[in-house]
């Protein structure tokens, strides 16, 4: 009996996927060692593929393989195929299912090649259900760094013991010019002390992400066994308030490919880590005792500066304090981002969010997260926002500083200032993407001098810094609309030492800083998003038309012509330029006939729920008005636009229009 391709193909995947959850490439290379080991003898053989075939079977492996399989659904798609025409498969098939790509290896370099083999102890997910075959539910989805490489797994359903079982091959190449092809020996990788970064992120079945665990592993226990194969247990911690509180445990297995000659002994990494240890540990007792004169000085010139915002340290997603500087770097976005206000745009899609507090009282939870956890999770709360904006801003050439201060009703804040060569100040919101020029009152100027009038929202300024400067605000006010950010006068701007800055902020510096990730492409595709929610709002509208007893018409021409609008709002945004609208104006008119009346509403999102979205939407008395239009000859129209940006920020406007005939 004859398969069809698709069956086949279906049943090579539900076979490779149990092989998979088996470990069963380990298994065979355990047996495979053991036997070449027993047939070393003086009546040395070579070794047959029936022997080897013979020693899985005593193992039990084969039985075990076989006992674990099961094929009665399949078994039933064959009889069905004897008797009628193909049908889709009843299991839950995953269409977002990756195929297995194969790389090709350089021989001439070394690999990491680290597994996850499962996952168990998420004990917040103790209650929950197993999940149906083809229900949404909350999932795991596991995220990796590790020099300047970037992975991700499939999203796994959440549970006590979610199914994550993902392999990554990492290169290990080296940093020096013209080394990037020399194979690394032993005492070259244990002086690569950057860990891989693991970040894990929950998404529930509303697509909110949540970071649950954040965490830095030293692979190099690996250099000291002859295999060049470990396996043991990774414990998750939780984030902000709950870094102390286990999250769960990943079973985790590390292989270095080829493996090396000659191994260095336990002894020897474990010295070359606590001398690293030892080492950061001397430099951040170090600038913490000059942080601490260094305040004192500040104090000591106006008892106000108590109460300034001037912020030297910041924790971050673990509880772990570090100089603010540390969280600027000079970040390049390739050919992802074409300019600084691109980049602003780019950096505004990403959602806001506060670290959430368990109780009340009204306090702010203070976190400020590493860039890979900010990117991953893809929202964070301002000071992300700042600290990635001046990074990008610092790429670009730019001469960018994030401040600290307050806007309206006193709330604390950060944003982004660059300053120009001539001079002028220009603040960004990170937030909004929006611009202000800087133009300071003069406080000596006579009474009835003009004066320029503030156009920011912020209100007071207590200190600046970026990646190797910080400076704190000691003019008499600290009023935005009174400062002068005029950096070399001392009297004005008290700094820090830049080699004390450079001693824990730059780059390789200690061990304990977190390495800086790439910025990564977008993988979604903005054309079948953008029909995919489009379909989705004509449904919801037509539905909710039907509820009011309404019939629906819907104008595809229309529809089409409010693409130029959305692609000019989308250039606004980026750009802060104009343009196109007098042909949207043009074709408008020429569409709607005489005695016909058009309204339109326009409205943006960071999200691609259409049910949310229309929720939103229908709040809005003028979107409602269009929506629930009634009268002669109605036609109805929608457009979407996703607009895809780095690391999956979505840019997504949406457009309802209708047009009637005008009855007195």
């Amino acid at each position: 009996m004859s398969l069809p391709p698709e069956k086949a193909s279906e049943l090579k995947q539900i076979i490779h996927n149990h092989l998979l959850r088996m470990d069963i490439h380990g298994k065979i290379r355990e047996v495979l060692a053991e036997t070449v080991r027993d047939d070393q003898g003086p009546a040395h053989r070579s070794l047959s593929e029936a022997d080897f075939l013979r020693a899985l079977q005593r193992r039990g492996i084969i039985d075990d393989v076989m006992k674990d399989l099961h094929f009665t659904q399949v078994d039933q798609h064959f009889a069905a195929e004897t008797r009628s025409p193909p049908k889709p498969a009843t299991h839950f098939v995953d269409k977002n299912i990756t195929k297995l790509e194969k790389t090709n290896i350089d021989p001439c370099r070394r690999y990491l090649y680290f597994q996850v083999l499962g996952g168990k102890a998420f004990l917040e997910h103790l209650q929950e259900p197993e999940p149906l075959p083809g229900q949404v539910c909350s999932t795991f989805t596991l995220y990796l760094h590790f020099r300047n490489q970037r992975f991700r797994s499939k999203p796994v359903p959440c549970a006590c013991e979610p199914d994550l079982k993902e392999g990554f091959l990492l290169e290990i190449h080296r940093d020096g010019v013209g080394e990037g092809s020399k194979m690394a020996d032993a005492t070259t990788l244990l002086s690569m002390c950057d860990p891989v970064h693991l970040v894990l992120i929950r998404t529930d079945t509303s697509s909110e992400t949540t970071l649950v665990s954040s965490y830095f592993l030293d692979w190099r226990t690996v250099l000291s066994l002859p295999s060049g194969k470990t396996c043991f247990a990774v414990e998750l911690m939780g984030v902000g308030s709950e870094c102390k509180v286990p999250a769960g445990v990943l079973t985790v297995s590390l292989e270095l490919y080829p493996p090396l000659t000659e191994t260095l002994s336990t002894d020897i990494i474990s010295t070359q880590q606590s001398l690293e240890r030892q080492r950061t540990a001397e430099k951040e007792r170090l600038f913490l005792v000059y942080a601490k004169q260094w305040w004192r000085e500040f104090l000591e010139i106006r008892p106000s500066h108590q109460s300034k915002m001037v912020k030297i340290f910041a924790q971050d997603e673990n509880g772990v304090n570090r100089p603010v500087c540390s969280y600027v770097r000079v970040l390049r976005a390739g050919r992802l981002l074409e300019s600084p206000r691109q980049a602003a745009r780019f950096v505004s899609l990403l959602a806001l969010e506060k670290a959430p507090v368990v109780g009340g009282g009204g306090g702010k939870q203070e976190q400020w997260c590493t860039l890979m956890a900010f990117l991953c999770r893809g929202k964070g709360d301002c000071e992300d926002h700042a600290t990635l904006l001046c990074s990008l801003l610092l790429g670009f050439g730019l001469d960018a500083y994030v401040c600290v201060g307050t806007k309206a009703k006193g709330t604390p804040h950060t944003w982004v200032l660059t300053r120009g060569t001539d001079g002028s100040i220009t603040f960004w919101e990170s937030l909004t993407a929006h611009r202000y020029l800087h133009q300071a009152i003069d406080p000596d100027a006579p009474p009835l001098a003009p004066q320029p009038k503030p156009s920011s929202p912020y209100r007071t300024v207590g200190c600046v810094f970026n990646h190797h400067t910080f400076l704190a605000n000691c003019q008499p006010s600290d009023a935005v609309e009174l400062c002068v950010f005029d950096f070399q006068n001392q009297s004005r701007w008290k700094a820090m030492s830049e080699e004390a800055l450079k001693s824990v902020c730059a780059p390789g510096s200690t061990t304990s800083l977190p390495p800086l990730p790439p910025i990564c492409a977008p993988s979604l595709d903005p054309a079948a998003a953008s029909n995919q929610l489009e379909l989705e709002m004509r449904y919801l509208v037509s539905e909710h038309r039907k509820d009011l007893d309404l019939a629906t018409v819907w104008d595809d021409h229309l529809s089409y012509l409010l693409s130029s609008a959305l692609s000019a709002y989308e250039l606004e945004r980026c750009t802060g330029i104009s343009c196109g609208n007098e042909e949207f104006q043009d074709a408008v008119r020429r569409a709607v006939p005489d005695g016909h009346t058009f309204k339109g509403f326009p409205i943006h999102f960071l999200h691609r729920n259409a049910r949310r979205a229309f929720a939103t939407c229908l709040r809005s008395p003028f979107c409602e008005e269009i929506v629930c239009c009634r009268g002669d000859h109605v036609r109805l129209a929608v457009r979407v636009r996703v607009f895809a940006y780095p690391e999956n920020a979505c840019a997504v406007w949406l457009m309802f229009a209708c047009k009637y005939r005008s009855v007195l």
